[in-house]
């Protein structure tokens, strides 16, 4: 259920709906947006009486909420929610940029991309430590090793860092070396993740599953968010079809659906999408013409080298080209690209 307060509901009004929400054992969610606050009301919601809080003193009107995501939902939060780390803001009028390899893989690499990506003007740099792989004799990433590169390539060129973290018993070493805790596809519905990152309050960025609904995506952001931890970004990164031409089938519909029933922010990734380095461009400007307000796109300054995903690789230099055409398209979308 969601309490509307009239605008201009003095605190006292707003507290005194809260108390009566927890007295009935439920808990209270405040959106408070520039006009008007509305209260989110999670659990049991039977023993609620919608008239009840309708009498009270501040309220406006009350609404059910038909769909099983409440804290994701933009009947809860009809404002976008802007997720901010080290300088950057994802869910503005700003496009924002992740870029970096698929893993890291030595020291060497990680500052040769970090500086190419500081020069083309890349403000997130990403890049795995641990890599979730189909098969067990594949590359699984340098672990903590590759976290303590991360981090020195953030000191040095300033940038913002993105990596996936796997193992809830992990998550507070991970967040020591980075910006921003990915949770992977595979790990969509790893519940123990999901609270494990809400419960440390750090920005979050959660991946569509490649045979998850929409519904069951929002459901997962709703685990993050029922910690009180509203940093969560969703990204739309490609679901299993039937085609094989493509590595996945970039969903671009999940893009406005996103933005019209949740209040997250929408990153889309083209490179895990299409699994080939020349269609990341074109499906990059279908991402941001949807309606994205990010990209996360896989650089490698030598991807026939690369040890993970090199063919769906861009190479600096085609960064930076797509960089200048995406400009333009931001642009004229009333949107600035960052």
């Amino acid at each position: 259920m969601i309490i509307v307060m009239k605008a201009g509901a003095s605190k006292a009004q707003i507290d005194t709906v809260v108390t009566q929400i927890r007295t009935l054992g439920c808990q209270a969610h405040l959106s408070q947006g520039t006009e008007r606050t509305i209260i989110g009301v999670i659990g049991d919601e039977r023993q609620l009486n919608p008239d009840s809080f309708q009498m009270m003193e501040g309220v406006e009107k009350t609404l059910r909420v038909l769909s099983r995501f409440k804290l994701a939902s933009r009947d809860f939060h009809p404002e976008d929610t802007l997720v901010k780390f080290n300088g950057v803001t994802v869910g503005s009028k700003d496009i924002v940029v992740m870029a970096g390899p698929c893993a890291v893989e030595s020291r060497e690499q990680m500052h040769e991309v970090g500086w190419a990506l500081k020069e083309i003007g890349i403000k997130v740099l990403r890049g795995g430590a641990y890599k979730p792989r189909t098969s067990p004799y594949s590359f699984q990433g340098l672990g903590r090793d590759g976290l303590e590169i991360l981090a020195e390539v953030r000191e040095e060129t300033g940038l913002a860092v993105v990596t996936e973290v796997m193992d809830p018993k992990d998550v507070e070493m991970v967040s020591e070396h980075v910006d921003v805790l990915q949770v992977g596809a595979r790990n969509m519905q790893n519940y123990a993740l999901l609270h494990a990152v809400g419960e440390l309050g750090r920005p979050v960025l959660l991946k569509r599953g490649m045979m998850s609904t929409i519904e069951e995506l929002l459901m997962s952001a709703e685990y993050i968010l029922s910690h009180d931890n509203n940093q969560v970004m969703i990204c739309e990164r490609g679901i299993r079809t039937f085609e094989t031409y493509t590595r996945n089938t970039l969903d671009i519909n999940a893009v406005p659906a996103l933005k019209q029933l949740s209040h997250l922010p929408v990153i889309v990734d083209p490179s895990h999408g299409t699994g080939r380095w020349e269609l990341v461009s074109p499906i990059s400007k279908a991402a941001l013409a949807a309606g994205a307000d990010g990209l996360i796109l896989e650089v490698h300054p030598h991807p026939a080298q690369a040890l993970s995903d090199g063919a769906q690789s861009l190479k600096p230099e085609t960064l930076d080209k797509l960089m200048r055409e995406l400009k333009p398209l931001s642009q004229a979308l009333g949107r600035d690209l960052l």
